[in-house]
């Protein structure tokens, strides 16, 4: 019998997803997601798109700046 779980077509896209994507776990206090949510469809993004650019732009932004000290 065929222990495998889901269509062809799932395992497929799973194991292309786990061969090119590294995955995130963030956690956020009780109710913000939904104010993600709503910035991110306010942007025209996925939710995943706004956090990501959210990311880089700060990362740019930080880098950007001279050391201090």
């Amino acid at each position: 019998m065929d222990d495998k779980k889901g269509s062809s077509a799932t395992r497929a896209k799973n194991k292309y997803n786990a061969a090119n994507y590294d995955r995130l776990y963030p956690y956020v206090a009780k109710g913000r997601k939904e104010v993600y949510e709503a910035a991110a469809k306010a942007a025209g993004m996925s939710l995943n798109d706004y956090i990501i650019t959210a990311i880089e732009e700060k990362i740019k932004r930080e880098n950007a700046e001279p050391p201090q000290g």
